[in-house]
C-alpha cells in the first residue's frame, strides 16, 4: 500500500461553503497557484464533476492531467488519476467536519503522488507536504473572502 500524507485546516464557515468551492473547479486558476487551467469532462447525474482535466504549472513540474472524482455524501470527496504525462499515481481526498455550531469547518487533506521519474521517497512525502499545504492555505483562503464575485 502506497505512503500517503495529510494535514488539516480549520476554515470559518460552513462545511457547504467550503464543498461549493472544493466543486468549483473552473476558479481553481483564480485561487491555487499551480492549476492554471480547468475543464470538466464529465458530470455525475447530480451535476458534479466525475472527470476533470487540469493543466498544472508549479514551477519544475508542469502536467496536463485527468482526474476521477468520486463525491462520499456532502462533505467528502476523492480523487485519482486517470492519465497523466509525469505522473504514476494522485490519489486524494478532502474530507469536511463540522464544528461546533456548524459555522467552522475542520478539512482534512489526504495525498498519494507517484511520479514516473525516480525519486526518493522522502522527497515525494516533502512533496505531498508542499501541495497539501499550499492548497489548505489557498482553499482557506478563498472561502473566508467570500462569495465570488459573479461579474
Amino acid at each position: 500500500m502506497a505512503e500517503h500524507t495529510s494535514s488539516s485546516i480549520t476554515i470559518e464557515a460552513a462545511p457547504a461553503d467550503v464543498m461549493g468551492v472544493i466543486a468549483d473547479f473552473h476558479r481553481y486558476p483564480e485561487w491555487t497557484g499551480e492549476v492554471k487551467e480547468a475543464e470538466i469532462l464529465s458530470t455525475d447525474g447530480q451535476g458534479r464533476a466525475e472527470q476533470v482535466r487540469l493543466l498544472l504549472d508549479a514551477g519544475a513540474i508542469k502536467d496536463d492531467h485527468t482526474l476521477a472524482y468520486r463525491w462520499v455524501g456532502d462533505n467528502e470527496v476523492h480523487w485519482s488519476l486517470v492519465k497523466s504525462q509525469m505522473l504514476r499515481t494522485l490519489d486524494g481526498s478532502y474530507s469536511l467536519a463540522p464544528l461546533a455550531g456548524g459555522t467552522r469547518t475542520e478539512v482534512t487533506y489526504q495525498l498519494t503522488v507517484d511520479v514516473k521519474i525516480p525519486m526518493l521517497g522522502m522527497i515525494k512525502r516533502k512533496a505531498e507536504k508542499v501541495i497539501i499545504d499550499r492548497a489548505l492555505a489557498g482553499l482557506k483562503k478563498r472561502v473566508e473572502s467570500g462569495p465570488p464575485d459573479k461579474s
